[in-house]
């Protein structure tokens, strides 16, 4: 926010590092369901001319963990259902139906922290996070650890803004060439330079969003970092791609309740094996 004519104060531009840094801080306001698909990309240096992994004798395990693209549901504040992008379930996660009794009565102070929909944050003139508020965050998660720190990237600047008497270096991450664009879908992003600074804690110890300088890019409707690419270093080249399919759709409950995963599909036709009697 800046100041104006006469000292009114005036909504900052989309291009601000403020504004972005807000926005980072803005997803558990911003959205309650989402529909995605998402992709870890290896490093340049595991992928050939066209971006698909090298695949040869000499990647031994590694072969194991080539990040394919999922599908996923996710309904705040637990539940989550993951699939292959053909179809085929890998997972279910959902608090339904189960009991909080063991949760409220365990002597720790997270117990009895609200979820952040039922806090209220301190807002920017423009609607985005200025301050989070303590409460119970984070969201189910699958696969690799950096998954949470897509889904809330506030990790990349901090739960406040450091006071102005501060240096600004005790910021998690320097935050530079911020722009306002649209993706492939007309979704409005911003994306921007990130630089991690000795200060960056990452939500998941390990493994950061930003592990280097690297491009990332925010959906302004949602606060998800839709996409991140590393620019420098050993790393280079790696990164995700998050594609939103849908904010806020209704979602059955069936949908994440845990099934079997080897049930018969009883559209086939199972085969009867039928033996010929013996002769008496």
């Amino acid at each position: 926010m800046s100041i104006g004519p006469y000292g009114r104060p005036t909504a900052a531009p989309g291009n601000d590092p403020q504004e972005f840094a807000a926005l980072c801080r803005s997803s558990p306001w911003r959205w309650n369901t989402i529909r995605f698909t998402l992709q870890w990309l290896l490093p340049a240096s595991d992928r050939d001319a066209t971006g698909a992994p090298i695949r040869d004798s000499s990647m031994g395990a590694k072969q194991d963990r080539v990040p394919w693209p999922i599908r996923a549901w996710v309904r705040r504040p637990k539940d989550l259902r993951v699939e292959t992008l053909d179809g085929h379930p890998l997972y279910t996660s959902t608090d339904i139906g189960t009991s909080l009794q063991d949760f409220y009565v365990a002597s720790r102070p997270d117990s009895w922290l609200l979820p952040p929909s039922l806090v209220a944050p301190v807002y920017r003139r423009s609607g985005l996070v200025e301050r989070r508020p303590e409460a119970a965050y984070g969201d189910p998660v699958f696969g690799g650890g950096r998954w949470q720190a897509v889904l809330d990237p506030v990790e990349m600047v901090g739960p406040k803004p450091v006071a102005p008497y501060l240096a600004a270096q005790q910021l998690p991450a320097a935050i530079s060439d911020v722009r306002v664009l649209h993706d492939d879908a007309g979704r409005t992003v911003r994306t921007a330079t990130v630089t991690p600074r000795i200060t960056y804690q990452p939500v998941e110890p390990g493994h950061p969003l930003v592990p280097a300088p690297s491009e990332v890019v925010v959906d302004d409707q949602t606060g998800i970092c839709v996409a991140s690419t590393v620019l420098e270093g050993p790393l280079s080249g790696a990164g995700h791609r998050l594609r939103i399919e849908a904010v806020d759709d209704y979602m059955l409950d069936d949908l994440f309740t845990p099934v079997s995963f080897n049930l018969t599909d009883v559209s086939h036709h199972v085969p009867w094996q039928v033996t010929q009697a013996p002769d008496v």
